[in-house]
């Protein structure tokens, strides 16, 4: 491993523990440095500070552009957030036919986040043709992952049949997990399942 290398490792993971203090201006300072130098995980971080507005003056176009450098070396955290920007039209015009590009480069990567982006796309017909069973698909992956949003969605396909035979004790089984990890609307769905008695 070379010094610069290390340097630059070193350089993000003192970007990282700032963040983590939440102390964005001088985590932003340091990422910087290694995303200057070409480090595609500082990019991505720089990127995430850009499109949050900590530590930096917010800017989906700046977010964008570290985005893009950070996939370009084939960084999946900025594949998926690059979908999410053209999903959202911030920074760039708004797309879902680019957004489902994105999320899928990163969901076959293994990507939970843009699994569950690609499952709602799907199921919306956002950028690709509407698909029930293709929106449980990658739902379930992302699910699999312990993804909450996923596993809220799991319960809710199960329960109105969607994409999958209907199944009110699999869908409470779904709702139960989100519950678990803090989802207060799927520990509604729960508690209601529970009293019909699945």
């Amino acid at each position: 491993m070379t010094n610069e290398l290390l340097d630059v490792r070193a350089q993000n993971g003192l970007g990282f523990l700032y963040e983590l203090r939440q102390s964005y201006t001088e985590a932003f300072k340091w990422y910087r440095l290694a995303a200057e130098k070409g480090y595609d995980e500082a990019q991505f971080a720089l990127g995430a500070l850009y499109v949050t507005g900590r530590g930096v003056k917010q800017s989906c176009t700046e977010a964008l552009k570290w985005f893009r450098l950070a996939t370009e070396k084939g960084n999946v955290r900025a594949q998926d957030s690059l979908g999410f920007l053209y999903e959202q039209g911030c920074g760039v015009r708004q797309s879902y036919t680019e957004a489902f590009k994105w999320y899928r480069l990163a969901a076959e990567k293994g990507n939970d986040n843009a699994q569950y982006s690609l499952g709602v796309l799907y199921a919306n017909g956002q950028g690709v043709k509407q698909s029930d069973s293709e929106a449980f698909k990658w739902f379930r992956k992302s699910a699999d992952q312990g993804n909450i949003y996923a596993l809220q969605s799991i319960g809710l396909a199960y329960m109105d049949g969607k994409g999958v035979r209907q199944s009110y004790s699999k869908a409470k089984e779904y709702f139960g997990l989100a519950c678990d990890k803090g989802d207060d609307l799927s520990c509604g769905w729960y508690a209601k399942l529970n009293k019909k008695g699945y």
